[in-house]
C-alpha cells in the first residue's frame, strides 16, 4: 500500500485548500483531480461538463483519479463530484488514507457560489442539487480512515486534526 493522503468529499468542502496546505506542511507533492483533468482536457471543468455532459464528465474524472492514484507520498483531492463505489474504495485504500471533508450543506452553498465552475450545480436550483447529490457520497462517510466537517473549523484546524490522525496512524495509535 501506498502512504497518499486522499481527501475526498463533496465539492465546497475544502478538498483543494486543505491538501495543497497539507502538502505544504509535509513537504509532499500535491495533486487536485479537478486542475489535472482540466490539464488533460484542455478545458474548464464547466465546458467539459456543458460540451460532453456527465457521462464523459465522470469518465475523465475516472481516468484522472486513476493515473493520480498511482503517486507515492502525496496528498491527492479527489474531484468534488466524484462518487464512491465499492471498486473504487478499494483502489482508493491500495493507494494510502481516505480522509473524507464534510460540510453543512448551507455552508457548502455559501462556499460553491462564491465562485462559478461547479459542475452538476445549478445556480438557480443549488439547494435542490446539492440535497439531491450529497446522498450519493455517503459511503464516504462510512468508509473513510477519518472524516472532518470543515463547516465551523479554520483551514489550519483542518489541517491539524489530519495531521494529528496521520501521527496516531504513524504511532500505531488508531
Amino acid at each position: 500500500m501506498s502512504d497518499n493522503i486522499i481527501l475526498v468529499g463533496f465539492m465546497g468542502t475544502g478538498k483543494s485548500a486543505i491538501g495543497r496546505r497539507l502538502a505544504g506542511i509535509l513537504k509532499r507533492p500535491f495533486y487536485d483531480a479537478d486542475l489535472e483533468m482540466e490539464k488533460v482536457t484542455g478545458m474548464s471543468l464547466m465546458r467539459l461538463c456543458q460540451k460532453y455532459g456527465k457521462i464523459r464528465f465522470q469518465s475523465e474524472e475516472k481516468l484522472v483519479l486513476n493515473k493520480l492514484l498511482q503517486k507515492e507520498q502525496a496528498v491527492i483531492a479527489a474531484g468534488g463530484t466524484f462518487v464512491v463505489d465499492e471498486e473504487w474504495l478499494a483502489l482508493l485504500r491500495q493507494s494510502g488514507k481516505i480522509i473524507c471533508l464534510t460540510a453543512r450543506n448551507e455552508v457548502i452553498r455559501e462556499r460553491v457560489l462564491r465562485r462559478n465552475n461547479r459542475p452538476f450545480l445549478r445556480k438557480e436550483c443549488i439547494n435542490e442539487d446539492i440535497a439531491r447529490q450529497i446522498p450519493d457520497r455517503e459511503m464516504m462517510l462510512c468508509q473513510a480512515d477519518f472524516v472532518v466537517d470543515t463547516s465551523d473549523k479554520s483551514l489550519e484546524e483542518v489541517v491539524d486534526l489530519i495531521l494529528n490522525y496521520c501521527e496516531r496512524e504513524v504511532d500505531g495509535i488508531l
